[in-house]
């Protein structure tokens, strides 16, 4: 390390431990991927490069890791209830998944769920994402934060830890809203329903934050162990711009799109289009909401330029 790097290394960075991609990838030596390529396909999001040897290098071991994490939770919880002498209650083991848009998170968080889903401990792993908590367009418009969708304020945060609090609590059955994508906004009859699974996967930009007050309970106090996935900020707008210029083609001609109008918008309108809401709502968020999360992460994801995983830090026990 040199002199300027020792510079740079806070507080916060003693907390890790930083292990490179190839020591990463030697610590789930001999096991198989369950993956084929055409279920690798039909994971990746737009603009990911997620391939078999990323899946093999970097999210089996972590995989692997979480599940082992997972299984230690439930054995503790079976250990506590004894000592208690009361009967095992062991509840979901809770996975959050925070980062930027467009840096991958949601395809991540797909793969951990079928990743997770082939260990012999954790057969049921359900995937929530916290787009379902955003308050309807129209209560956005009320409140005159439409242009700030995606930052803290544009979610019904009681919602979602009350959601959170009945999977941690072993409630039989717990609902969160439908986000549509396609519709950009909340879909009223439609709910995602977890029914006590083993693994509970939550990604969303925000799920780090702190709580508003310092009596509230922080989305993250009810997670079991987190993730956050890292870039840099160049490498990111480009990758929202390139996935901008993706949906053109795609979804946005969709004619139930709520981003229909861009359709017909040429190449250098597209990109001045998408760099707008990256320079006025989404580079804003990362930088005072989304990146100063960070540190509150249990392992954090180093991606490069080209989406693939160089590091991994994990938090020392």
């Amino acid at each position: 390390m040199s002199t300027d790097d020792a510079d740079t290394v806070t507080p916060v960075d003693s907390l890790y431990r930083e292990v490179g991609r190839s020591e990463w990838a030697r610590l789930a030596p001999g096991i198989p991927n369950p993956l084929t390529e055409t279920e690798v396909v039909q994971l990746r999001g737009i603009g990911d490069r997620l391939d078999l040897a990323e899946v093999r290098e970097v999210y089996l071991p972590l995989s692997r890791l979480l599940s082992t994490y997972a299984e230690n939770t439930k054995r503790l919880g079976a250990e506590t209830a004894a000592f208690l002498g009361e009967a095992d209650s062991t509840t979901p083991f809770v996975v959050g998944v925070a980062g930027s848009v467009a840096v991958g998170k949601s395809t991540i968080a797909r793969l951990l769920r079928e990743l997770m889903s082939r260990w012999p401990g954790t057969p049921r792993v359900e995937l929530v994402t916290t787009d379902g908590f955003l308050y309807t367009n129209a209560e956005l418009e009320r409140r005159g934060i439409m242009h700030r969708k995606g930052f803290p304020e544009s979610y019904d945060r009681r919602a979602l830890v009350s959601f959170l609090t009945e999977v941690k609590s072993g409630a039989a059955e717990a609902r969160a809203p439908f986000y549509s994508h396609v519709r950009y906004d909340i879909m009223p009859d439609a709910h995602v329903t977890v029914r006590r699974p083993d693994v509970v996967i939550v990604e969303g930009l925000n799920v780090l934050s702190p709580p508003p007050t310092p009596n509230d309970v922080a989305v993250s106090d009810l997670f079991d162990f987190s993730i956050y996935v890292d870039a840099d900020e160049d490498d990111i707008a480009q990758w929202y711009v390139n996935r901008f210029l993706a949906l053109r083609q795609g979804a946005f001609s969709n004619p139930n799109s709520f981003f229909k109008v861009f359709a017909e918008l040429s190449d250098a309108e597209a990109v001045e289009t998408a760099m707008g809401y990256w320079n006025d709502i989404n580079l804003p968020n990362l930088r005072e909401n989304v990146e100063p999360t960070k540190h509150r992460a249990t392992l954090v994801l180093r991606k490069a330029a080209d989406h693939a995983v160089e590091t991994v830090r994990l938090r020392k026990l």
